[in-house]
């Protein structure tokens, strides 16, 4: 058993928890960003291969105290580095810290390359390679004021890079952040799903990629493939079970993607086409002040403009109420997901979420509105009409 950290992005981590639970995880502890737990290769196999929301899993080595870089050296220096890779396989270090004393993290980092390279001469008279864009092996040091904690990757590029995605748009959605909103708005296959500003087409690749029951690692490598203890045989047995469970949807199609940018959806057609997925979603060029709904009420989920894709906030403060009147107008019914971090969005759109989940794009704290479309409810009061409670929604 390995004691093993996952990362995800920030107000995910109880959908990490479940993720890395259905793994065989055991000793599971959320904290901030991430998960803790153990595991063995397996759980490390099956969460590579089947979360959604982990961003990486990381296997912890070392942990200790420090007071000055020679003791990260000498912390680094006692692990029996040869047991976990070989020599021949190229090595990055990378250091994140928080509140740490130290005033170079650079210097870190080559201090941690030098205590691997030292033991790898006493070992075999040998040392790795550094190669700083693709390495084989990625070795992560994170600092508090006091504590570093040394680890070893399993999982190479971030998750969220499932393999499919090549056009992107301003401000693109990671893919991780996109199935963790659609796991919280309670998305299951079958269900209709609008994605009214669909961008680069996050929303719907990981959507379709459900419909298709795809693994979302499925079609990419792993830093574990290079590690010693590494079962190439169990590997190859969990991969094929998760390509045989593969399914082609029937019957038309309950996904549906409209951008009013034609640049957004050419690079949203272009995604869905080269990762197989395109019978799956209904893709069309459409405005949603403009447009009808494309079918029965379901859900919409949405990343709108919130500034960094628009750099007039008049235009924003334009658009919000036109958003309002255009959902109260035609989409009686339907419970939409709003992802934003313009606090403006909310007053201007004039209509009350139900919730208000807080999450991180990337290091952009946002929101989650949640707005059931409820025929008649979803007005403005008039001025003195009530005590202004309808714009008040609970932090959840």
């Amino acid at each position: 058993m390995f004691k093993l950290f996952a990362t995800c992005p920030r107000g995910l981590e109880a959908l990490l928890a479940e993720d890395l639970a259905a793994a065989g995880a055991s000793d599971i502890r959320i904290v901030a960003s991430g998960v803790a737990c153990k595991g063995g290769w397996e759980t490390i196999y099956r969460t590579n291969l089947n979360s959604r929301i982990a961003t990486r899993l990381m296997m912890q080595l070392s942990f200790g105290k420090y007071q000055k870089e020679e003791d990260i050296y000498k912390q680094a220096r006692r692990i029996d580095w040869p047991r976990h890779f070989d020599v021949a396989r190229t090595i990055r270090v990378y250091v994140t810290a928080i509140k740490s004393p130290l005033k170079s993290l650079e210097f870190i980092t080559l201090r941690i390359k030098d205590a691997v390279c030292d033991v790898f001469r006493d070992h075999c008279d040998e040392r790795p390679s550094v190669d700083t864009r693709e390495p084989d092996v990625r070795i992560h040091a994170f600092l508090t004021a006091e504590d570093c904690t040394l680890y070893l990757d399993t999982t190479g590029a971030p998750l969220y890079q499932r393999g499919y995605r090549q056009k992107t748009v301003d401000a693109p959605l990671k893919e991780n952040l996109a199935a963790g909103i659609l796991r919280l708005a309670g998305w299951q296959p079958g269900t209709v799903l609008l994605d009214p500003m669909c961008g680069s087409g996050t929303f719907l690749l990981e959507a379709a990629q459900q419909v298709y029951n795809i693994a979302p690692g499925a079609r990419r490598s792993f830093a574990f493939e290079k590690l010693k203890g590494f079962d190439a045989q169990q590997w190859q047995r969990m991969k094929s079970a998760a390509q045989q469970a593969e399914r082609k949807p029937s019957g038309a199609p309950t996904l549906f993607g409209r951008d009013a940018s034609p640049s957004a959806y050419r690079a949203a057609l272009a995604n869905l086409d080269r990762a197989g997925l395109l019978p799956a979603v209904d893709l069309a060029q459409g405005d949603i002040l403009e447009a009808a709904p494309p079918a029965t009420p379901g859900l919409m989920v949405c990343n709108p403009p919130y500034g960094e894709r628009l750099e007039e906030l008049d235009d924003l403060l334009l658009f919000y109420p036109k958003l309002g009147a255009a959902l109260k107008q035609k989409y009686a019914g339907w419970t939409c997901y709003f992802l934003t971090a313009d606090p403006a969005m909310q007053k201007g759109i004039g209509l009350k979420p139900s919730k208000k989940t807080p999450l991180f794009n990337g290091a952009l704290e946002c929101r989650l509105f949640e707005i059931k479309m409820v025929a008649g409810f979803n007005r403005r009061k008039k001025p003195g009409e009530g005590d202004g409670a309808a714009e008040e929604a609970s932090e959840k």
